[in-house]
């Protein structure tokens, strides 16, 4: 992703003398990157404001409403970094443990605890296959129609990714149309980012991973409020054990 209309900005400036496609351009570069801004909708809102002033903070600290080219330099080579292809082999059990755990330390989720909670999870959401699966891939594609009140947005992927709306943010997010071709959200590339993304945001149930695993605490138990609940909390959480006693 390239900031065309960001590096065209060559002074310090108040976020708010943005114009609409340049706040467009920062709120998809910094969803991205997991500074959650929303909806990308041309406004600096409060969720955008926030986001913008995170990632300062992770870049060094200024005033938090000002932009300038520096930051910019800095956010596009943040976005070169996280969209490098990686020689992913999703054939194998195997070469998708690898990628999931190459995609995690890529979004700085960066803990050993952490990586291991999302094998787990995927191990758990795919039925130990390790592929991405349809939300009742035991039934058929005319039962989800008649059944799914968010048809055709139903769960795809390493986790469920439902409902329009997040099909849409992650169109937005990831410039691939799922809203007009949700299958794609079946792709592993895609599904993988998804997977990853969620957790470091808390697109799926507004938790995120570090609200139970951090430096402080390991609670594998209560992580599982990332994805659905407490629904098997206990079975996730052994896994988990398993993947982390083997690192």
């Amino acid at each position: 992703m390239k900031l065309k209309e960001l590096l065209a900005i060559t002074r310090k400036m108040d976020i708010n003398k943005l114009t609409e496609e340049q706040i467009k351009e920062l709120q998809t570069a910094l969803n991205q990157l997991g500074y959650p801004v929303g909806d990308v909708d041309g406004l600096v809102g409060p969720k955008t404001r926030s986001a913008w002033s995170e990632f300062k903070a992770d870049v060094y600290e200024e005033d938090p409403v000002l932009i300038n080219p520096d930051f910019i330099a800095a956010l596009q080579k943040r976005v070169e970094d996280a969209g490098e292809t990686q020689d992913n082999d999703f054939s194998t059990r195997e070469g998708t443990i690898d990628a999931i755990r190459r995609e995690c330390r890529k979004q700085d989720i960066g803990s050993n605890a952490q990586v291991a909670y999302v094998l787990a999870t995927v191990e758990w959401e795919t039925n130990h296959t390790f592929k991405p699966v349809r939300e009742a891939y035991w039934k058929s594609e005319e039962w989800r129609k008649i059944n799914f009140r968010y048809y055709p947005y139903y769960g795809r992927g390493y986790v469920q990714l439902t409902w329009e709306d997040n099909y849409r943010k992650y169109s937005q997010i990831l410039g691939v149309d799922l809203v007009n071709n949700p299958d794609r959200a079946m792709d592993a590339d895609i599904a993988l980012f998804v997977l990853v993304h969620g957790f470091k945001t808390g697109t799926f149930t507004g938790r995120k991973i570090t609200d139970y695993i951090n430096r402080n605490k390991t609670d594998f138990v209560n992580a599982r409020r990332c994805i659905n609940g407490t629904d098997h909390a206990r079975d996730i959480a052994r896994l988990a054990e398993d993947f982390l006693n083997a690192f």
